[in-house]
């Protein structure tokens, strides 16, 4: 089998990874979490006109010719406070007193800043006209009895939240979460509470893949480091197989050691592909189970599992999960430094990212080596160069997946 390209890695991927079932949820606990069913609003909001400003209820023809200079007196009539219903109807030269959110009497259709009015007793002077209709927030604005509010698929962000509150959704139907295993292989690995030993490499990947996992909201569980023996190496392979998704790094390469993919495939699992026509992370396996159970081989080198992570693995948990957005956020931004290539492979570089008057400049974190794990540990952003180009040139756009959340910086764009 020849190499796929990542964009025919990625596909083949999503093409086996289904939506997972449904579970309901507190309304606490949905918050980034996807809508498995429409919502409908179970009332009209606001339920009646209401006022949007502290001011003053009235009719338009009375002050239309309203100015500083001219004012118009109308009598007050009524005080009408937020969750008190009016107790008059306005006549023609009158006027109510009305709080933000309060219902607007009959009578009226327009309702004055009390910041444009002068009060005297029980007359208000109105010192400006506004447009007709100014300052009442109609019935239903904001929901409407029956009327479809969230539609399924959409991801619960603090504003969506809201909405679940105001429709009283006490439990929320959502997508439930996969359950995901991560195993490391390999004699040469030490494990975190184990001795420093020299001659042993510490396992980053278990923990880099399980941060990774975490921060799309799933707590994965950890299976340990699996021995360079087939006994030891498909009992825990095994083991990984009863979750709905399982992460083994290392041991997928070709070599005379390398025992993973073909004890996989001895233990029942479909490959898909075996190799990606990428750098870092060109020994990537993917396949399937009878049972739907999904499985990544990753590399063993951590940086290379990590790049792995963000291009196949995530876009497929948050697929499963009911997201609509399966990846990264891309900017394009402007090489600050030449950038090397290589024709027939994509090439992802880790890059900071600053701005100038002309938008995102991206820089290397330094030497790319798929085993330095700092040029992840310091990366905002992994920079495509595309398999058509056997490298980049200073000045020249690139396209940048964010790694970090760009929505926060120093200053702002704009002055506020």
């Amino acid at each position: 089998m020849s190499d796929f390209s990542v964009t025919e890695a990625q596909t083949c991927i999503l093409q086996h990874v289904q939506r997972s079932g449904v579970e309901s949820v507190l309304l606490h606990d949905s918050l980034h979490r996807v809508l498995a069913e429409d919502v409908l609003a179970n009332r009209n909001h606001p339920p009646y006109d209401v006022s949007a400003m502290d001011g003053y209820a009235l009719t338009f023809a009375d002050v239309s010719s309203a100015t500083a200079d001219a004012p118009v007196p109308l009598t007050v009539v009524d005080d009408i406070r937020a969750g008190q219903m009016p107790q008059v109807a306005i006549q023609a030269g009158q006027a109510a007193r009305i709080m933000t959110g309060a219902p607007t009497p009959q009578g009226i259709d327009t309702v004055i800043r009390v910041e444009d009015t002068a009060l005297n007793g029980d007359e208000v002077s109105i010192l400006t006209a506004p447009k007709l209709g100014a300052n009442i927030r109609p019935l239903g604005e904001n929901l409407k009895t029956n009327v479809v509010v969230l539609k399924q698929g959409t991801t619960i962000t603090p504003g969506v939240l809201a909405i679940l509150a105001m429709v009283k959704k006490k439990q929320v139907p959502v997508f439930a979460k996969p359950t995901v295993a991560i195993l490391s292989t390999g004699d040469e690995l030490e494990a975190i509470d184990d001795p420093i030993d020299e001659n042993k490499i510490p396992n980053a990947n278990s923990h880099a893949l399980y941060a990774q996992c975490k921060s799309l909201g799933i707590e994965a569980t950890l299976l340990g480091i699996a021995k360079d023996n087939e006994e030891d190496l498909k009992a825990k392979l095994a083991e990984g197989l009863e979750y709905d998704v399982l992460l083994a790094s290392g041991g997928v390469s070709v070599g005379h050691h390398d025992f993973v993919r073909p004890t996989l495939e001895a233990l029942g699992i479909t490959m898909h592909f075996w190799r990606v026509a990428m750098r870092p992370g060109h020994p990537l396996a993917f396949g399937t189970s009878k049972r739907g159970t999904v499985v990544f081989g990753l590399p063993g080198n951590p940086v290379a599992s990590m790049v792995c992570f963000e291009q196949y693995v995530a876009p497929a948990l948050r697929q499963n999960m009911g997201h609509a957005k399966l990846f990264r956020r891309s900017i394009q931004a402007r090489l600050s430094h030449d950038m090397r290539g290589s024709l027939g492979k994509t090439i992802f570089i880790r890059v900071t990212l600053n701005r100038d008057e002309q938008g995102y400049v991206a820089t290397s974190t330094g030497a790319q080596g798929s085993g330095v794990l700092m040029s992840m540990a310091l990366a905002e952003g992994l920079l495509a160069v595309p398999a058509t180009a056997d490298g980049l040139e200073a000045g020249e756009m690139a396209t940048v997946q964010l790694l970090q959340d760009m929505d926060f910086q120093n200053d702002a764009d704009v002055e506020i």
